[in-house]
């Protein structure tokens, strides 16, 4: 059976929504992020669960694909509790939270666990997922607390 690779386009708050539900889970190396200033281009690869793919089935195997997040327009780019020397470490992806600010620009906050947080700020929402290759099986599920 061919896997389709998921690629997702977001032009607004509601469309990031999606984007950040499929993140949901993901992994990231801080070598693996990058702010193309002059190209005003902010990348992240990532290694994304595949929610996706367990929702088919109770029978599936869990699975992780390499996926690149590019955010457009970017003006500025802001960190919290990110130490880029430690270029090896992974962080834990939780969510995108967006603000649309009074100058009409947007905030983007790229919010991982350990209250890491990187602020984005740029002139409009244009933001890609793109699945990239063939996925891998993963060992675990990732498990959340019920509140």
């Amino acid at each position: 059976m061919k896997v389709e690779n998921l690629k997702l386009i977001a032009k607004t708050i509601e469309d990031l929504r999606v984007i950040s539900a499929h993140l949901q889970d993901s992994i990231v190396k801080t070598s693996d992020i990058a702010n193309l200033k002059k190209n005003r281009i902010f990348l992240m690869q990532i290694n994304r669960f595949m929610w996706e793919d367990v929702e088919k089935g109770v029978f599936r195997k869990n699975k992780r694909i390499r996926t690149i997040l590019k955010f457009e327009n970017v003006l500025k780019v802001t960190s919290k509790n990110v130490n880029q020397k430690k270029s090896d470490r992974f962080l834990d992806f939780l969510a995108i939270e967006t603000f649309k600010m009074p100058d009409r620009n947007y905030e983007m906050n790229l919010i991982f666990s350990g209250d890491i947080v990187i602020k984005l700020i740029a002139e409009a929402i244009e933001v890609t997922l793109d699945d990239q290759g063939t996925p891998w099986e993963s060992k675990s599920k990732p498990k959340h607390n019920e509140l």
